[in-house]
């Protein structure tokens, strides 16, 4: 649900916002323009805008729903968000990671990332974390974070692009030019990622939380994530569980990220001997965009697993 409010809550939201959006259309024509007419399109989060202004160029006007900062998992939307969701062309999120956004999109006019590409199965000790992911993000049965696959995310750009062009089709063919661009350059970032993480002394990514489950399965790698999601306090026994792993795997670095405390990951290094380093989810915008922070990744994992390209 959205945060801070009750279903019937969220009811008198959407109920507001609908109105907002149904006074902001009046005159306005089936496509859903801004003040510029160019159409309006609403991002979910950073990765999911860095794709939408990659894909839609000049041609679109994009929102984003998440500030830089916040932890996207944790937004909270209000009226005149859920007004722009409502009234927008299009808008492009992964369900799954922000209830608040699956309660608002209409089917119509939304485009859900998940539904593009082959998902994976949610963390691998979901079942026993099953009460925090009901009241967590992850309300669905399919890991949410695919765009830390960098392939995937190239065939969400396809797929991205067809959706634009079917919604404005007098510049269809510039989004599926864009649409073209972004995929060989998110394919050149998963050509890089292949290579550099070929040959690595440990194949043991030991996580924060579980945010890089596609990441591993690209690359085969396995990841062993300390928490199922970010605002889970682990166990003491899912801690020790970690540790001995860690242990037995020659493990020397323990992942943590820039919008979490590190407290929990710095008591695992302690326990393992090992040191910590941030590995980023891309949850929020990082210092440059998508395809630096990804390669900055890629520079920390090979340090820590020991890789020779």
């Amino acid at each position: 649900m959205i945060s801070g409010f009750s279903r019937s809550g969220v009811a008198g939201i959407l109920a507001g916002a609908a109105l907002l959006a149904t006074t902001a259309a009046c005159g306005a024509d089936a496509a859903q323009t801004t003040a510029g007419d160019k159409p309006a399109v609403v991002a979910a989060f950073y990765p999911l805008q860095w794709l939408t202004e990659q894909v839609g160029g000049s041609d679109v006007q994009v929102t984003g729903l998440t500030a830089p900062g916040v932890e996207p998992h944790d937004l909270e939307l209000g009226i005149q968000q859920v007004a722009g969701i409502q009234n927008a062309a299009l808008t492009v999120y992964i369900k799954g990671v922000q209830p608040a956004v699956d309660d608002a999109v209409a089917q119509d006019t939304s485009f859900d990332a998940a539904t593009a590409v082959t998902t994976l199965p949610a963390g691998e000790h979901a079942e026993e974390e099953g009460h925090a992911e009901e009241e967590h993000a992850h309300e669905v049965s399919y890991d949410p974070h695919l765009w830390l696959d960098p392939a995937r995310l190239a065939t969400v750009a396809t797929k991205l692009g067809e959706r634009l062009a079917a919604a404005d089709a007098a510049h269809a063919q510039a989004y599926r030019d864009r649409a073209a661009k972004t995929a060989a350059a998110l394919e050149a970032v998963d050509k890089e990622f292949a290579a550099g993480l070929g040959t690595c002394r440990t194949k043991t990514l030991v996580t924060a939380h579980e945010a890089f489950g596609y990441l591993a399965d690209r690359y085969r790698l396995k990841q062993v994530g300390v928490t199922l999601d970010p605002e889970t306090e682990p166990s003491p026994a899912r801690l020790s569980e970690v540790a001995k792993l860690a242990k037995a795997e020659g493990v020397t670095t323990i992942f943590t990220e820039s919008l979490v405390s590190p407290k929990v990951a710095e008591v695992l290094a302690n326990q393992v001997g090992a040191k910590t380093a941030v590995l980023d989810p891309l949850e929020s915008k990082p210092s440059g965009d998508y395809l630096s922070a990804m390669r900055d990744n890629l520079k920390t994992l090979q340090t820590a697993l020991g890789c020779t390209a």
